[in-house]
């Protein structure tokens, strides 16, 4: 009788643990969450749903190899899809490390912070919903992990035509502020390189010479 009275108070007091875990587009568990999740509720702008669109997005450190001075990325940066579409994205996390997909400028009425998010805490996937807006516009998608979008995890998602493509999204727009390493030389440059090629041939020559004589003395 007294396990059965542990059991039950047990499943009280972490019931509402649980049930937390899953409430109003938030959904969480031990390996990710996924924030505002909505497969269901349509913007002010749009009668029905026009189409369902099911995006894999895969991330980590190995789709940035082909990019010098970038550390993560994703594997497609660029996406279209139809005005009030419900987009299904699944998205991977190739690394051991926290990835995420981050989604900005959708109507704050639905999505508060105008925020659609996935985060995977290491390699794993998820899958999360969320409906687009009739109008034609560009959105902005990154993982906001720190240094992660400056390291090149970002892209955008296209509805309709868009609103032109974002700055910096690898392989697909040149950066806003690139990363510059000039080289300026001048003829001071040549001289300055030709005189210290002389003085070290000579200095070599130098301690060659003193390094024999003093073992062919007796």
């Amino acid at each position: 009788m007294k396990s059965i009275s542990l059991f039950l108070f047990f499943c009280f007091i972490t019931s509402p643990v649980f049930a937390a875990m899953n409430h109003g587009g938030m959904i969480m568990d031990e390996k990710g969450m996924i924030m505002n999740h909505n497969p269901d509720k349509l913007p002010k702008d749009c009668k029905e749903i026009s189409e369902d669109v099911n995006i894999t997005i895969r991330g980590g450190h190995k789709f940035a190899k082909d990019f010098p001075g970038k550390m993560f990325t994703y594997d497609k940066r660029d996406w279209q899809v139809p005005p009030c579409a419900r987009v299904n994205v699944t998205f991977i996390n190739e690394d051991d490390i926290r990835h995420q997909f981050m989604i900005h400028g959708l109507p704050g009425y639905m999505y508060p912070k105008g925020m659609f998010t996935i985060e995977l805490y290491g390699k794993g996937q998820k899958t999360g919903s969320f409906i687009v807006p009739s109008r034609d516009y560009t959105y902005y998608i990154h993982c906001e992990v720190s240094q992660h979008t400056e390291k090149g995890m970002k892209g955008q998602l296209k509805v309709g035509k868009g609103s032109g493509d974002l700055d910096s999204i690898l392989g697909l727009s040149a950066p806003l502020t690139p990363d510059l390493y000039p080289i300026n030389n001048t003829h001071y440059t040549w001289l300055a390189l030709i005189f210290s090629i002389i003085i070290g041939a000579f200095l070599i020559r130098l301690l060659t010479g003193l390094f024999t004589s003093k073992h062919s003395e007796p």
